[in-house]
């Protein structure tokens, strides 16, 4: 298994856009069949050095991390939202 994790600083952190940003990274959930467990957090301490969102995703092995990547509704629906409202991003990937 693969944990696949992403942290974003949102140009615009207020409580809607976090929210919106939120429902959009879970709406994966039923949208990307290779998934098998999501998880998304928003940072409540607004400490400098916090991100705001967290996102964790469960993926069965390597190519399926890759398939992730490319998968449609991933790349036009939740990374273009990603790419319009992120500052910046940090990411890890590892088997466990």
């Amino acid at each position: 298994m693969i944990k696949h994790i992403v942290c974003f600083k949102l140009t615009d952190n207020s409580e809607q856009m976090l929210e919106k940003t939120k429902d959009i990274l879970l709406s994966m959930q039923g949208n990307v069949p290779l998934l098998r467990g999501i998880e998304v957090g928003v940072d409540f301490l607004h400490s400098p050095r916090s991100y705001d969102i967290i996102l964790q995703v469960l993926l069965d092995d390597a190519k399926a991390l890759d398939d992730y990547q490319n998968d449609d509704y991933h790349c036009n629906v939740v990374k273009k939202h990603m790419h319009a409202v992120a500052e910046s991003s940090v990411a890890i990937d590892y088997c466990l």
